[in-house]
């Protein structure tokens, strides 16, 4: 979690990622503070703070997604496959936004 309007989360291609600027004109970065950012396929996901030089002093993420190895456990009758999946990468999620957030709190002290 961070405070809206002092942070924002930014996805953006690996390219951009490494120069801590969307290149996507159209993208619009999630600032509601309390973001939740489903990984559902496979492969590496860039995000970036676009807020002043957040990013080029360490506020980016990347993450990796590995495919799921072997058959999926059946849904539960109460919930589905996609729910539990989407539930843990939101978890995920925001524990790294979380961490993000901690180390920039660290670095601009």
């Amino acid at each position: 979690m961070y405070a809206p309007g002092v942070h924002n989360v930014m996805k953006v291609n690996g390219t951009d990622f490494q120069k801590c600027a969307s290149s996507n004109e159209t993208a619009v970065p999630r600032t509601t503070g309390n973001d939740v950012i489903p990984l559902m396929t496979p492969g590496k996901k860039w995000y970036i703070c676009t807020i002043g030089e957040h990013c080029s002093k360490g506020m980016k993420l990347v993450i990796t997604v590995w495919a799921a190895e072997g058959p999926s456990p059946a849904p539960s009758p109460t919930t589905s496959a996609a729910t539990g999946a989407e539930i843990s990468a939101s978890r995920t999620c925001m524990w790294m936004l979380a961490v993000m957030a901690a180390y920039y709190k660290m670095i601009m002290a």
